[in-house]
């Protein structure tokens, strides 16, 4: 069995004004810098064999932070990187909607296959998430493994490791600097906390 803790970054401007963050390196606000700190704290006393992250700066810092109560070194990816949404990052969906209107309504009748102007579809991102998601179970086999990485990122591999269609992906809730808990066998794998964030309320409110 291989224990894995998902991380998604902490809080990000962008993530406050709502706007297609991507492949955009968009760091961590203040609010965001203190999450990292209490899911630190939250982590300190597990034993950790391994930290991956993805190298876009708000996830490689929040995992920065992870690892001062570890020694572990930490293991940038760019395949745990947010899904690429091309031309629209950097914009909210109402904008994107005013100026996109029918590249939003093939969007939203084909979620998984769709590709923003010079981005990427949801499909190529769960073949990279994939990839990198059988590679540790095969080297971290009775370990526990953090991942430090998006919400689209994330919200894909919990559907592959579930084993369900990818186009399920919005169905999970993952909040800023959330942990979630799965354990991968074999046979399948099992999910034993999904978006905790109480935490961050104990921590931010000190």
């Amino acid at each position: 069995m291989t224990l894995l803790l998902l991380v998604r970054h902490g809080e990000t401007d962008w993530n406050v004004s709502q706007r297609f963050q991507g492949h955009t390196d968009v760091p961590l606000n203040e609010k965001g810098r203190q999450q990292a700190a209490a899911i630190a704290q939250r982590l300190a006393s597990e034993e950790i064999h391994a930290i991956y992250t993805s190298d876009l700066s708000r996830a490689r810092d929040t995992a920065v932070e992870i690892a001062e109560f570890h020694q572990n070194e930490i293991s940038a990816d760019p395949r745990l990187r947010e899904g690429d949404f091309g031309e629209w990052e950097g914009a909210t969906y109402d904008e994107i909607q005013n100026n996109y209107p029918e590249l939003v309504k093939a969007w939203h009748e084909d979620l998984v296959n769709f590709a923003p102007p010079a981005g990427e579809t949801p499909h190529q991102l769960a073949e990279r998430v994939a990839s990198l998601y059988e590679e540790i179970k095969t080297k971290h086999q009775d370990e526990t493994a953090i991942l430090v990485a998006h919400g689209g990122s994330l919200q894909i591999l919990l559907c592959i490791m579930l084993n369900i269609p990818i186009g399920k992906f919005w169905q999970f809730n993952l909040a800023p600097c959330s942990l979630s808990q799965v354990s991968v066998y074999e046979e399948g794998a099992i999910i034993n906390l999904l978006n905790d964030t109480s935490y961050l309320t104990l921590n931010l409110e000190r």
